[in-house]
């Protein structure tokens, strides 16, 4: 096997003061809160911290112990901190919001975030129902503000490489048919969360938010992936980035329909979301699209998207990529280069008016889409597809 390493920087630019000066923030720098101060919340904020273009200006959440994390992590010796979203959105010079709360919450909070005309960056998947994608496009139509969404893999140079090489008419691995996904093995999904009385200063009704009202529970909290009411686990978090990768490598975002089998295997802990799914979506453009996922130890030598083609395969994955032609020598490429740090960066740079957005909302609606269906399907039981008109879910009879 050839092998090449393809070697990207991550080093943030050095801004004119006129360049910033289309930005208004703390210290001349873009001032930012973080909505969310959890996990990916943090680590996203850190990666714009590292950039040092940035005032990180205030932390919201609905407890405080996340914010005595982010302190504590983060170089962050002073900052506001709030329960509520509308005194971040009252601060003048927060120009930018990070908004990583749990999936339920996304498009309330951020149509609040965009009718305050501050830039947003959105985690992904950015909405839990497919119903609330027209919502969040027309809040940022209506705000003319930036929204970056959170598939980080637009930004990466090699991804970029990878679709002008292989999918930009080369034709190198013939005509595609099969595009398989595979990525399993989350400590943090499987963990066993232990009851707890309820904390103090923690806002149990703010974390319910326009979802179902029920009791106190703590392990809806800490682990609100596992639940439906907020997110849709591994469907969601994992199959939006590789069905983003898969839909934009093939140039086709238009997938008809999906059937899913999986079910809680191993996990009997109360959750509700699958430990364990097999996903197989049809595509307008004539290619099947499998993902396969568990939340269990189950090692694959590559977390990736594989791509079959008639003139060979590529194999996909965030450290480089496997290229492996019928006749001739497989090439094996290695990337170094953080796709958190390139997100944020491009982010930046757009908000400056020097760069496009890589993750537009619409990139963003796209990579859920496949999400979307394959949950429907999960649910149901039966082949889910989309109305006639793209705005509903239907599932066959």
């Amino acid at each position: 096997m050839k092998r090449r390493d393809f070697l990207m920087s991550t080093g943030a630019m050095v801004l004119s003061a006129a360049s910033y000066g289309r930005i208004k923030g703390a210290n001349d720098r873009v001032g930012v809160a973080l909505v969310g101060s959890g996990r990916r919340g943090r680590w996203v904020l850190n990666k714009m911290l590292e950039t040092d273009r940035i005032a990180a200006l205030s932390l919201c959440d609905v407890w405080d112990e996340q914010m005595n994390r982010a302190q504590a992590q983060l170089p962050l010796p002073k900052i506001a901190r709030t329960y509520e979203l509308e005194e971040v959105l009252a601060d003048k010079n927060v120009d930018a919001v990070i908004l990583a709360t749990p999936d339920h919450l996304h498009t309330a909070y951020a149509q609040r975030i965009l009718a305050a005309k501050k830039h947003l960056y959105l985690e992904k998947p950015v909405t839990l129902h497919y119903r609330e994608g027209t919502k969040i496009k027309a809040a940022v139509q209506q705000s003319q503000v930036l929204c970056q969404t959170g598939t980080q893999q637009r930004s990466g140079a090699l991804y970029k490489q990878v679709k002008e090489e292989f999918f930009g008419g080369s034709k190198k691995l013939g005509d595609i048919v099969f595009v398989r996904a595979v990525w399993s093995n989350f400590g943090w999904q499987r963990r066993k969360i232990e009851p707890q009385p309820r904390p103090r200063n923690f806002k149990w009704e703010t974390f319910l938010g326009d979802s179902r009202q029920v009791p106190y529970e703590w392990a809806r909290y800490d682990g609100w992936r596992h639940y439906k009411e907020y997110g849709t686990g591994i469907l969601s978090d994992l199959l939006t980035h590789w069905g983003d990768v898969a839909q934009w490598m093939m140039d086709d975002a238009d997938p008809l329909n999906a059937v899913t089998s999986g079910g809680i295997y191993h996990l009997k802990d109360g959750r509700s979301n699958p430990d364990t799914v097999n996903t197989i979506l049809q595509y307008k453009g004539g290619w099947n699209f499998t993902f396969e996922c568990s939340v269990l130890p189950i090692k694959n030598t590559h977390d990736s998207v594989l791509f079959h083609g008639t003139e060979g395969k590529l194999e996909l994955f965030r450290a480089g990529y496997i290229y492996t032609p019928h006749s001739g020598e497989a090439v094996e490429v290695k990337a170094t280069e953080s796709l958190d740090t390139a997100h944020v960066t491009n982010f930046l740079d757009a908000l400056k008016g020097d760069a496009k957005l890589t993750a537009p909302i619409d990139i963003g609606l796209q990579a859920v889409k496949p999400s979307h269906l394959a949950a429907a399907a999960y649910w149901s039981g039966q082949r889910a597809s989309f109305n006639a008109d793209q705005t509903g879910i239907v599932t066959a009879d």
